[in-house]
């Protein structure tokens, strides 16, 4: 949150009151998050971040949060004095208590964790700070002492003599690399050995104020003025009276590019030109420094937080009751020929502002209690006139440029009260309309007859009743208004009521305008704006499109563009209608915000009404164009270990990982960003509005966290990305999941070779019952079954590990074992359901399907009249016959084939069950072999079939045959039990 602040503007050179607008500068305090209140220096780092050094620790800013550092993440102290970064990218942090530390890659090193910093710790306040051409790193202090650290090793430097020690000194190199201390009592030059006394004009006043400039030019502030001193000449650049130089109380800035100085001073901060001009800031206010940033706004590090001066073309000016207003709440504006702003009061008062000198004139109105509040003021260009009204009551001057004394009031000839919602003038005749509480009426004659009676009007003629909220004059002279029922017309004595033919256009209306091109714009009140041209609404738009809020109050057009005040803030829609672009003022959006009355807007500038005063902004296209903001990761944390932000790359052991990922966009243009994420690039972004994200618990692979930022209204910026891979457990490896399938393949082998031996030997029995043998039938049938499949499926999982495809070695893998699996749950049964039986055909068909892909293709039909639950087959009956259909039928064909299985009721004591290939067909395959075969399993079958027939009261009918030249039909017929 920003919190307003208007601060005091004094050109010096000019007559006081010619000046009586102020300027608004955001102020950022502990409230904010500001680490204190107390701020000592402000650094922007090559990121763009703000950091300031408070007496709390430091906190970094991103234009919307702070965050704050202190003992507890690796300062020294709490109290840091001065920053700096060097060309490595580390900031440097000065403590009180004399301790060095630096942050580098999001983390922080101090003499407890780094040598170095033990080694340069003198119990002595260091106050400048030189990196040289060569990267040798050279520090002043408080004290007689100067250190320099080579990168290998540290030398200290004491003068020997009593009265030139090196006191509060400023290391400077020139231009030759000559290396200087300008200190207190001595200025002298180190000739690589020691230093020495030098003869130099060069006299700052305190190491605060001088600064080492990136050319090796030094400027400084000396008590005459600021001077420079580059390539051996000392140059003054500006003049500044001594009062300002004696009462500097911290550091100075100098701005290279506008020749502009400005002091740190303890009444405030005062900008300085080489014109003698001189404007001073934050009045009576305690400023310990000044600086500029990347994007041309000024900041200022002050006793009270932290205050920035928005760049020259998103500053906002302040007139209020203080600047000579008779009132700070700004109910209406209009603005007359002559560069005047009427502004309506809620004092009684219309306010005539010069806008050339910002001399204002008070005009009062007779009845205070009935004018208290002008909330609407108008123009009338044609006749010379301002208009004006309160909620019960209205007027107009006349001749205002001649004076402002000839005032008339708007009269009912009965004297009978009525309340004003809003007037509008005509501009092709004298018309005047008012929305009244009763209803809408209007004057044919203005000018010579300023008054109604309102009994004498008549409905739907010049008088239309329910309570009405806005009237308005299109170009053409239609009068358009607002009531309880929505939007109407009326035009050449007709009444036309548009509400009835759209549900939106029955919604309140706050204002109406118009485009050059005859569009009617509505601002509603909750349904954003609504465009409405040849009886139709053409578009709307709302917060989706990028308005603060759907509650629109006011309107104005210029130029083409469409300035909207909603409940939430100003918003400015540009390109209409071929593309509409929304965009939202965040400078200053806690004067813009929800206390906006009225706007006007000329060519150069925006004035806005609000209950602080009016507010004036120089609005260009630049104002509300800004840079796509770029989004750095400012912190990377895996289980409670802060990682180097300069690394791209990382790899992590499996375990329950906590990865957390901080980051931020610059932007000191808006505290409306929004963020979003993924973690793949294939991904879909997912936004959010937090800083901070933390991952647990994600598999292992290759990951890469990449993060982008957008401003409101505004394009994604550049992506910040950091790559990352977890380690996959032994198990997931390739050889461990190759080994796995080979064990698991023989034990199943073993199985299979176990089972069929088994069958076997129960076949060798004599069997005791019929029932027995038709069990050793079926167990010799499965082992007949299994070791040519099992062969089959081993060449297919064999297959997909030699070519690496470790997905679909599991899927066949899986597949099997479920298949065998259900082979060892039916081969002890003699009958099983439909619904079983089903599912193992269904099993061995997926399996053959992965082998065979798009040249086998298998349809199941099933009678919807069957319960597959509770009708009974003999187990095992149709995977042979379906097996025989795909070697023997399908597979020689080259184009492959497909095979139907269709269960019915046949009547109702018989299950019919027919397999249908389009093979070859059975007599062609038997034809072609060179060898007589016999499918074992399809004659195992039979016989179980003929047994089973014999048991049971009813027979069981087999029957296989040729259809014509080829395919294959086999037909069982089973009683049903």
């Amino acid at each position: 949150m920003r919190i307003a602040l208007v601060s005091f503007v004094l050109l010096i050179s000019l007559p006081s009151k010619l000046f009586s607008q102020t300027t608004y500068l955001p102020h950022y305090t502990s409230k904010n998050g500001l680490a204190s209140n107390n701020c000592y220096y402000i650094l922007q780092d090559k990121k763009g971040f703000i950091w300031i050094s408070t007496d709390n620790g430091v906190s970094r800013f991103d234009g919307t949060n702070f965050q704050n550092f202190t003992i507890e993440d690796g300062l020294p102290d709490t109290q840091i004095l001065k920053m700096t970064e060097d060309s490595e990218g580390r900031i440097w942090f000065f403590s009180l208590n004399g301790q060095l530390s630096y942050l580098k890659d999001g983390k922080f090193y101090n003499q407890d964790n780094n040598d170095l910093l033990k080694k340069l710790n003198f119990n002595t306040v260091i106050v400048s700070f030189l990196q040289d051409k060569a990267g040798r790193i050279w520090l002043g202090t408080n004290s007689n002492l100067i250190v320099c650290w080579d990168g290998k090793s540290v030398k200290k430097y004491v003068s020997p003599h009593a009265n030139n020690q090196f006191i509060n000194a400023f290391i400077h190199q020139d231009e030759q690399g000559n290396i200087y201390a300008y200190s207190d009592l001595s200025v002298q030059k180190f000739n690589g050995k020691h230093f020495s006394l030098t003869d130099s004009k060069v006299d700052p006043i305190s190491y605060m104020t001088a600064f080492n400039q990136n050319d090796k030019s030094l400027v400084y502030l000396d008590k005459s003025g600021l001077k420079e001193f580059k390539n051996g000449n000392l140059n003054t650049l500006i003049s500044i009276p001594k009062n300002l130089i004696k009462n500097m109380s911290g550091y100075f800035y100098y701005d290279n590019s506008s020749k502009e100085v400005w002091l740190a001073n303890a009444n405030g901060a005062f900008a300085l030109n080489k014109n003698g001009k001189t404007v001073q800031y934050l009045q009576d206010i305690s400023v310990n420094q000044v600086i500029k940033d990347a994007n041309q706004n000024m900041w200022f590090a002050t006793t009270q937080g932290i205050y920035m001066l928005p760049n020259i073309n998103s500053r906002l000016s302040i007139i209020d009751a203080e600047s000579g207003l008779s009132s700070n709440v700004i109910k209406s504006i209009t603005k007359d020929n002559k560069n005047r702003l009427w502004l309506g009061t809620d004092d009684a008062v219309i306010d005539v502002l010069s806008i050339n000198n910002y001399q204002v004139n008070e005009v009062g109105l007779d009845d205070f209690k009935k004018y208290k509040t002008i909330k609407q003021i108008t123009y009338d260009p044609k006749n010379q006139s301002v208009y004006f009204a309160s909620d019960y009551g209205m007027g107009v001057f006349k001749n205002i440029y001649k004076s402002t004394s000839e005032v008339k009031y708007l009269k009912e000839v009965n004297n009978s009260m009525f309340v004003i919602k809003h007037f509008s003038l005509s501009e092709n005749n004298n018309h005047l309309a008012l929305a009244l509480s009763s209803g809408v009426v209007f004057l044919s004659d203005r000018i010579n007859q300023f008054e109604f009676n309102s009994l004498k009007y008549r409905e739907k003629e010049d008088f239309f009743k329910d309570r009405s909220y806005h009237v308005f004059y299109d170009k053409a002279g239609n009068l358009w208004f607002s009531n309880i029922n929505g939007l109407s017309q009326f035009s050449n004595g007709k009444l036309i009521k548009h509400f009835e033919k759209n549900p939106l256009l029955t919604k309140r209306i706050n204002d109406i305008q118009q485009l050059p091109d005859g569009t009617l714009i509505l601002g509603t009140d909750g349904y954003g704006l609504i465009f409405y041209k040849d009886n139709k609404i053409t578009r709307q738009i709302t917060q989706k499109d990028g308005l603060t809020n759907n509650i629109c109050t006011k309107i104005f057009i210029k130029n083409n563009e469409i300035w909207v005040l909603t409940n939430k803030g100003v918003n400015k829609i540009t390109n209409y209608p071929e593309n509409p672009s929304v965009a939202n003022f965040d400078y200053g959006k806690d004067l813009l915000s929800d206390d906006i009355n009225s706007l006007f807007i000329d060519d150069s500038t925006a004035y806005f009404g609000t209950n602080r005063g009016l507010i004036l902004f120089k609005y260009n296209n630049k104002n509300i164009s800004r840079n796509l903001p770029k989004v750095y990761v400012t912190s990377i944390i895996r289980d409670n270990e802060r990682l180097p932000i300069d690394k791209d790359n990382f790899t992590f052991e499996t375990g329950n990982n906590i990865i957390l990922f901080t980051f931020s966009a610059v932007d000191f243009t808006t505290s409306d960003i929004t963020y979003r994420y993924r973690l793949n690039e294939n991904a879909a972004w997912i936004e959010t509005r937090t800083r901070r994200l933390d991952f647990s618990s994600l598999q292992t692979g290759d990951y890469v966290f990449e993060v982008s930022a957008k401003s409101q209204n505004g394009n994604w910026g550049p992506s910040a990305k950091i790559s990352f891979t977890i380690k996959k457990h032994f198990w997931q490896s390739l050889w461990f999941l190759s080994i796995l399938i080979l064990l698991v393949a023989y034990i199943f082998y073993k199985v299979a070779v176990y089972i069929t031996r088994k069958q076997k030997d129960k076949e060798q029995e004599q069997l005791l019952v019929k029932n027995k043998v038709l069990m050793l039938e079926q167990q010799a049938l499965q082992a007949m079954m299994n070791p040519h499949f099992v062969f089959n499926v081993m060449n297919s999982i064999q297959h997909y590990i030699n070519t690496q495809n470790t997905a679909s070695a599991n899927k066949v893998l899986t597949g099997f074992a479920r298949l065998i699996r259900k082979n060892l749950e039916i081969c002890t049964k003699s009958y099983i359901s439909l619904e079983e039986e089903l599912e193992y055909l269904n099993l061995y068909l997926k399996l053959e399907k992965n082998r065979f892909g798009e040249k086998l293709k298998y349809f199941f039909y099933v009678d919807e009249d069957i319960d597959k639950e509770e009708t009974f087959i003999p187990s095992m009956l149709l995977q042979p016959y379906v097996e025989n259909a795909i070697w023997h039928g399908i597979m020689p064909k080259e184009t492959g084939g497909e095979i139907h299985i269709n269960i019915k009721l046949q009547d109702e004591f018989y299950l019919n069950i027919e397999i249908i290939d389009d093979g070859i067909g059975i007599e062609n395959s038997l034809r072609d072999k060179k060898e007589t075969h016999i499918s074992k399993g399809m004659q195992l079958t039979k016989e179980r079939l003929n047994l089973l027939g014999q048991i049971g009261a009813k027979p069981i009918h087999l029957d296989v045959r040729q259809n014509s030249t080829n395919s294959t039909t086999v037909s069982i017929s089973i009683p049903l039990k």
